[in-house]
């Protein structure tokens, strides 16, 4: 993230587009990062965290629900069964799709990457105070809540 303003244009330095970019390629650094040495990655965190919400789910509708592609899920699916985080079983009302079940291991390793996630939330809000947050939180939340009504 370009820290001297002094090197931005007075223009983006106002341009909200230009400051969210610029605030999620810093976020996604911490997170990649964080992720990587808690030997994860955001897919991980984004299936198990589906899983523990929703429960088990067909790979396809576990994709749909974290929002990731099914060719990344199965990936990622394959690499977390590798290390017993999550169970595939055949679906018994379709033997051709198969069911994710978060196993204990999973639901250990998921509260674990929580523990790294919020050690990131402080890291990359640490100028804001609680409150600033907290409304940071809810106008982000309300300007993609606006854009997923409107893509549907």
């Amino acid at each position: 993230m370009i820290t001297d303003d002094a090197r931005q244009p007075e223009r983006l330095r106002h341009a909200a587009s230009w400051l969210i970019n610029q605030a999620s390629a810093h976020s996604h650094r911490l997170v990649a990062d964080g992720f990587a040495a808690a030997g994860a990655r955001g897919y991980h965190y984004r299936l198990l965290a589906t899983l523990e919400e929703y429960g088990p789910a067909s790979q396809a509708d576990l994709g749909r629900r974290a929002a990731i592609d099914r060719s990344d899920v199965v990936a990622a699916l394959n690499q977390m069964a590798g290390r017993k985080l999550v169970e595939r079983a055949p679906d018994p009302a379709d033997r051709r799709r198969n069911i994710i079940t978060l196993t204990p291991a999973g639901r250990r390793h998921l509260h674990e990457l929580d523990r790294v996630l919020a050690g990131i939330q402080d890291e990359l809000l640490a100028p804001l105070s609680p409150a600033e947050r907290a409304q940071l939180t809810e106008l982000l939340t309300r300007v993609t809540d606006h854009h997923a009504r409107n893509r549907a």
